[in-house]
This record gives structure tokens, C-alpha cells and sequence, in this order.
């Protein structure tokens, strides 16, 4: 299917289309990476979703392509959130017991840690990767531009960027 005066006249029919024409072939496309039926198909919807939210619907010129990439992007964070419950969980783990969070605590802090992982998300990569790199690995501003190739004015605008889209986020 491509992009055509001869396109659906809805983003509704066009979505339809979209989706009886590579639904399948993604959800297998995404199995064969996952090796889970299960998350396959949850990711294939969420991908879905993802595209009924884009203003580029119309734009779509390969749609196997597109949708790959989607779905790419859509495991990546996936794997990201994983690995951040984990490093919480394990980090708690190495905690003395008369420290240790009560099951509400962690569970608000992996909440927020999740929240933080998406506001993230919505970033450009540099600008994510500015933040991470200072707040998570410690890194002065010269390490981080030196790392990202950038100037020190530029990561300086990045985390100024990041810090106040984290602080005035519009949480649901």
C-alpha cells in the first residue's frame, strides 16, 4: 500500500487497510525476534497504536519498512524498562535488610523510574543520552561532549532541555 491520491479517505479506512494488509506478517516478524507468541502480538498492537497516534499516516510509503521500524523502537524501549527494573531490583537486593524499602516504596519507585524512562523517551537521543550520561554515570560536561561529539554549549543546552521536560512533564 502506498501513499496516494488514491489512499483511503480516512485515517480510520487507511488504518484498516494497514492492518489486515501487514498485521500478521508483523506479528510473525516480531515473534521470529522475541521468540514469544504472547509478546509478539501485544508488541504488533502496540505498534499499531503507536501509528494511529502518528500525523504522518498518510506518509507512509512502505509499510513493512515503517512498521519494522516502529517495532524496533517499540522493543528497544521494552528491553530499556526491563533493564531498569532490574537494576532497581538488584540494586535493592544489595541493601541491608534494616534499609530495605518497604513493597509500596519500591513500587512507587519503579513507577517513577518507568515515568522517567518514557519522559526520556519522548528526547532526541543526544539530548537523552546527555542526561543519562550526567546523572546516572556522573560524567562533567567535557566528558559528555567529548563522548556525544558535541560542544560543552550544546550539552549544557541538552541538559537544561532534559531537566525541564522531566520537571514540567503533564503526568496523566
Amino acid at each position: 500500500m502506498e501513499s496516494s491520491p488514491h489512499a483511503p479517505a480516512s485515517a480510520h479506512a487507511y488504518l484498516q487497510t494497514l492492518y489486515t494488509d501487514h498485521h500478521r506478517w508483523l506479528r510473525q516478524w516480531l515473534r521470529n525476534r522475541m521468540g514469544c507468541p504472547e509478546s509478539a502480538a501485544d508488541l504488533a498492537q502496540d505498534t499499531f497504536l503507536s501509528i494511529l497516534a502518528s500525523k504522518d499516516l498518510f506518509s507512509i510509503r512502505e509499510p513493512r519498512s515503517f512498521l519494522s521500524t516502529v517495532a524496533r523502537r517499540l522493543m528497544a524501549n521494552v528491553h530499556r524498562r526491563r533493564l531498569v527494573e532490574q537494576a532497581y531490583l538488584e540494586a535493592l537486593a544489595n541493601l541491608p535488610e534494616a534499609v530495605e524499602p518497604s513493597p509500596e516504596v519500591r513500587t512507587l519507585a519503579l513507577e517513577a523510574l518507568t515515568l522517567l524512562d518514557r519522559l526520556l523517551d519522548e528526547l532526541p537521543a543526544k539530548v537523552r543520552e546527555a542526561f543519562l550520561l550526567s546523572h546516572l554515570q556522573g560524567l562533567k560536561i567535557a566528558e559528555i561532549a567529548e563522548r556525544l561529539q558535541v560542544s560543552t554549549r550544546s550539552v549544557k543546552l541538552y541538559l537544561v532541555r532534559a531537566n525541564q521536560h522531566c520537571f514540567f512533564a503533564q503526568l496523566p
